[in-house]
């Protein structure tokens, strides 16, 4: 007998590709046919990753020698997608700064010129960045949307020859000051037939 978790229903239940990254989606109204020209980050090589991790407290009772049910406190979600853009553009860089200004230069004529900034606002926060993929036993995609993004790793370019520069993209969900009983992050899966 074959012991396995392979069932005449995991073909419906596979992640396919490395998906898209976009910024500022709506769910309830955005399509991919509304977003895929002014949304996406750009083209990735490698895909990216999603983390969401919770920090368990311990709670320490006398007499209890271990972990015991109930005892368990969560502090914090640390919440995180990386996009690995292989589309280098302004925005991009911008994006990669966190904190950042861009506008047309002066000169060099032709140009956009991006400096970064000294001092986070709120405005630098994005009101998310959302992964969305296939699942092969569905028409509609896996959506995971990490709200307040700010990307955390700054900006690292590695130029080589015969190869092309990736910038890895790590966003950090951050709690609204309005929402504080919920993490910054959502998983919208499709129910599949």
């Amino acid at each position: 007998m074959a012991f396995t978790g392979f069932t005449a229903n995991t073909a419906k239940k596979l992640l396919l590709d490395a998906g898209a990254f976009v910024k500022d989606y709506d769910p309830s109204t955005d399509t991919w046919d509304t977003i895929k020209d002014t949304k996406v980050i750009g083209a990735t090589q490698g895909g990216g990753s999603f983390s969401a991790v919770p920090t368990v407290r311990r709670i320490e009772i006398d007499g209890v020698k271990g972990a015991a049910k109930g005892l368990e406190a969560l502090d914090e979600w640390v919440v995180t997608i990386t996009a690995n853009v292989k589309e280098v553009s302004a925005e991009a860089i911008a994006l990669a700064l966190a904190s950042s200004t861009s506008a047309p230069a002066d000169q060099p004529e032709g140009y956009t010129k991006i400096t970064a900034n000294n001092a986070i606002d709120l405005d630098d926060y994005l009101e998310n960045i959302t992964w969305i993929g296939r699942l092969s036993g569905s028409d509609k995609p896996v959506i995971i949307v990490v709200k307040n993004a700010l990307n955390t790793n700054g900006l690292s370019l590695t130029m080589a020859d015969k190869a092309e520069g990736v910038i890895a993209l790590t966003f950090t969900g951050h709690y609204d000051p309005t929402e504080l009983d919920s993490p910054p992050f959502e998983i919208y899966y499709p129910e599949v037939a």
